[in-house]
């Protein structure tokens, strides 16, 4: 937009920082003030009271969705009189409140209605002791209805928690299953286990370069299912393997080789806390050798993990 509804929320990076005083407790603490709302549209029915309420059940879902992340614990804003939003107070006034209440973190934002079915939300997270802007996200989303709002502030939830704290992931060896002919007497080869590891490092590689995830190092685990290359038929045992390395996930890749040319892949995430299930995916048959499993591989992430939420 050529012209920006959201001067106030600029105008906080120019702040000195507040002093932080967070409690000693699990979770980053995250204040998060409420969003503005400007509607531009020229519409000839008055939306305010309509607008208003879904502005409410926004916040509120926002304020569940850092409640129910273990990596934050959202804290409440005391602001007096006036609302907690940048545009009803001055921005030293609202980045005080947070520091004061122990936030690290300061979310601030706005929804602008630009026409009928366009609308535009901006946020910004501040960290307050660092004077410095984390995440400024500009998003825009479709229709004006209580499903286009959900939908929007699941999608906005998602991009910022995980830009404010990438998620620690354990990515474990791929590990080979092998229908093809003779399996049974070679067993996985030396060329096996080459590819298998580049297959790995692709997967690495995309998952860090996609910013989502802080990779968690599995060099020092040391359980028979590491050492056999079992985890895949462990009955979900990486999640207690990946818990005490420091990691919030794990994940286990596979690859079945049905012949010598043609393969499938599967990956499988879950809650190093409670096992959980998080992400799982497959590919089809793919043709080709060993030499393409990397491929397969970050191909398969790349659409049914990170593709899926937009990026």
């Amino acid at each position: 937009m050529r012209r920006s509804c959201f001067a106030l929320l600029v105008m906080i990076l120019s702040l000195l920082p507040g002093r932080s005083q967070a409690e000693s407790a699990p979770g980053l603490p995250v204040a998060l003030a409420e969003f503005s709302y400007l509607d531009t549209s020229g519409e000839a029915t008055d939306q305010s009271a309509e607008h208003q309420a879904r502005l409410q059940a926004f916040m509120a879902a926002l304020q569940r969705d850092f409640g129910a992340d273990r990596r934050f614990r959202p804290v409440p804003l005391a602001c007096g009189a006036a609302p907690c939003s940048p545009e009803r107070m001055a921005p030293d006034e609202l980045v005080k409140a947070a520091s004061d209440a122990g936030a690290k973190i300061l979310v601030v934002g706005g929804i602008h209605k630009q026409s009928t079915l366009v609308e535009w939300a901006k946020v910004q997270a501040i960290d307050i002791a660092g004077d410095r802007v984390l995440a400024d996200r500009l998003f825009t989303f479709r229709g004006d209805s209580d499903e286009a709002w959900n939908r929007s502030e699941a999608f906005l939830s998602d991009e910022l928690r995980t830009a404010l704290a990438p998620i620690a992931l354990a990515v474990f060896d791929f590990e080979l299953e092998d229908y093809s002919a003779g399996a049974a007497s070679s067993g996985e080869t030396t060329e096996d286990a080459a590819t298998l590891a580049v297959a790995t490092d692709a997967v690495r590689q995309l998952l860090l370069k996609s910013g989502r995830y802080t990779l968690i190092g599995t060099a020092a685990a040391d359980a028979p299912a590491v050492k056999t290359h079992a985890l895949h038929d462990c009955d979900g045992c990486d999640a207690a393997i990946a818990r005490p390395l420091g990691a919030a996930q794990s994940l286990v890749g596979v690859v079945r080789r049905i012949s010598r040319t043609e393969y499938m892949i599967q990956f499988t995430i879950r809650d190093a806390a409670t096992g959980t299930v998080i992400a799982e995916a497959k590919s089809g048959l793919r043709m080709g050798a060993d030499y393409s499993w990397d491929r397969g591989a970050v191909r398969l992430v790349e659409d049914r993990l990170l593709g899926e939420a937009g990026r």
